[in-house]
This record gives C-alpha cells, structure tokens and sequence, in this order.
C-alpha cells in the first residue's frame, strides 16, 4: 500500500480530523475514500440501481418538446 505525506494548514487540520471523526473513519480512510469518489468514472451502484425506477417518467425527448429552440452556439 503505497503511502502520502499531506502538509496541511492547522485550519484544514482540524476540518480533516472533525470530518473523519463524524464518519467513524481514520483520517487516512477517510482521504482515501474522498480520492475515490473524486476519481470515480463511473456512476456509484446506487445510482444505476435507479435506472428505470419512475415508470413514469417522460421520455428526453418528450421532456424536451416544451423548450423551444437551443441558443446558437458560440463559435471557438
């Protein structure tokens, strides 16, 4: 496991310290865990699993068809 060394102001110190200590983590999990969510490419299981869950939804296109046109773009 590879290790980090984080000089940090006393400030974000203690803002790192209180946010691990509400999650029930180590500050180093807690790190770690928000490096993962950070660099995440995918959507987190949670979210695919509601695909599909308001049967009621409108299709995009269905909810597109009140906008009116897109502005025009600006050109680069």
């Amino acid at each position: 496991m590879a290790q980090v060394t984080l000089y940090l102001d006393e400030d974000t110190a203690e803002l790192l310290r209180r946010a691990a200590k509400h999650a029930g983590l180590s500050r180093s999990r807690w790190l770690a865990r928000l490096v993962q969510e950070r660099t995440a490419t995918e959507w987190p299981q949670g979210v695919k699993d509601l695909a599909g869950a308001w049967a009621d939804l409108d299709s995009a296109k269905g909810l597109r068809r009140h906008t009116g046109r897109d502005s025009r773009r600006e050109r680069f």
